[in-house]
């Protein structure tokens, strides 16, 4: 009995290179703003935070890459039979607009900034209220809703789930953690020279875009097709049926 081969739904691919493309986002914005920073205006130091690269040669690149972002979350529909999908990267697509759009105040110790706005706390508000949406609704999606399956669960499938979760627990790790270091720190300190917040923000952005990548089936694709459970399932129907005719 010869077996036709199913072909992908081309709609499947383009989702899975639209996980893929907000997973590469999500790793490459650190990384881009240092070394963008570093080869374009000679600028060693690196910024309290993620944000206050938006007043520095690669504010550009900073805007470009959330707005890249956003509209990939908010064109992302996810499962049809789960609402939560869409609304939470519609949500979180929408709070990435408002990081990139109301940036925070330029308050960086060690600036490269190459211009300066005026101080004003509606506007820094907004933004920080922003991120904090944004990496929440990212940590809720890969652990509540990358996690979900239709069926048995492949081998590789088992393994992405854990990777799921880590990176949505490592999300909020790191929120904490900079909800933590914006209470306690003290200027001067030994802790602020390493620039805490930067590094907790470059965590959970690697932990974002290792989510999606995976999601997107750039490593730990399926390979096979749960026999096991397959033969499990029909030996159990089987005797179902001889009890029934008994």
């Amino acid at each position: 009995m010869t077996t036709v081969p199913i072909k992908e739904d081309p709609q499947l691919i383009s989702f899975k290179t639209l996980r893929k493309a907000v997973g590469w986002l999500g790793i490459s914005l650190p990384p881009a703003l240092l070394m963008g920073n570093y080869i374009f205006s000679n600028c060693t130091h690196i910024q309290d935070a993620i944000s206050h690269y938006y007043y520095t040669i690669t504010g550009n690149l900073l805007v470009g890459i959330l707005c890249s972002t956003a509209l990939f979350l908010i064109a992302y529909k996810g499962y049809p039979d789960d609402k939560r999908d869409n609304r939470w990267t519609n949500w979180a697509g929408i709070a990435a607009l408002g990081i990139a759009f109301f940036p925070t105040n330029n308050n960086s110790k060690d600036s490269c900034a190459i211009f300066n706005l005026l101080d004003n706390h509606l506007r820094n508000t907004i933004h920080y209220v922003s991120a904090t949406v944004f990496f929440i609704l990212l940590a809720c999606i890969s652990i509540f809703l990358f996690t979900k399956s239709k069926g048995c669960k492949t081998k590789q499938k088992i393994i992405r789930n854990k990777i799921y979760r880590t990176c949505g627990i490592v999300i909020f790790i790191s929120i904490l953690l900079i909800g933590v270091n914006e209470f306690f720190e003290r200027e001067g300190s030994s802790l602020s020279k390493i620039k805490p917040k930067f590094w907790l923000e470059s965590i959970a952005m690697f932990a974002f875009g290792t989510s999606w990548l995976v999601k997107g089936e750039f490593i730990l694709k399926d390979k096979d097709s749960c026999p096991d459970i397959e033969v499990t399932w029909k030996i159990k129907s089987d005797e179902s049926v001889n009890k029934a005719a008994q």
